[in-house]
């Protein structure tokens, strides 16, 4: 009697995958060093995800399910496009470096597929899709957005190197930027 064929356990494998880029960058990322790491054969690992990009593409999709469920739990159901956008600055705020060295992989396979461009246009388009732009506030949680997605980025290539408690300053003060004018405040009438 032939026993049962052994499955591949892929959050497994993303989390062997993951565990690599974070601790030597991204160009350790091969089939071979994945499969060690997770403990199965290179053979495993094609089998479940066919193409390095697949792999690749895997953990980005991973990743990206993952903020959007931080940001889900910050704003609860059915978020306003304004909540929508301090959740999500919220949650960069929070990011630690390994939230960084994910994006940083992110975006350098993006770079390398812009196939795959349109896709986060798409994202993107979402995140600002329900602001007014002709609306003042609306237009300063856009530019902190903005400001916070450079800062994000700038940090996750090593650009920018901040202490935690510096980060987090950073982000408090853009999200402070966000407040709705003052009391006896004339809104910018463009």
């Amino acid at each position: 009697m032939a026993g049962r064929p052994r499955s591949i356990d892929r959050d497994k494998v993303l989390d062997a995958a993951e565990a690599l880029v974070i601790a030597e960058g991204a160009s350790a990322l091969s089939f071979d060093a994945v499969a060690k790491a997770a403990g199965i054969t290179k053979g495993g690992v094609q089998y479940a995800f066919g193409t390095r990009d697949n792999l690749i593409w895997s953990m980005i999709t991973r990743w990206e399910d993952a903020f959007d469920a931080d940001v889900a739990r910050r704003t609860g159901p059915d978020p306003s496009p304004q909540a929508l956008i301090l959740g999500h600055l919220a949650a960069m705020r929070d990011a630690d470096e390994a939230d960084h060295s994910r994006a940083a992989v992110a975006m350098t396979a993006l770079l390398q597929h812009p196939d795959r461009l349109l896709e986060m246009r798409d994202w993107y388009a979402a995140r600002f899709g329900g602001l007014d732009l002709t609306k003042r506030e609306d237009r300063r949680l856009a530019t902190t957005f903005l400001a916070a997605e450079g800062a994000f980025l700038l940090k996750a290539f090593g650009l920018l190197a901040l202490p935690e408690p510096q980060w987090k300053a950073l982000f408090e003060e853009m999200l402070s930027a966000t407040a709705a004018e003052p009391e006896g405040m004339e809104p910018d009438q463009n």
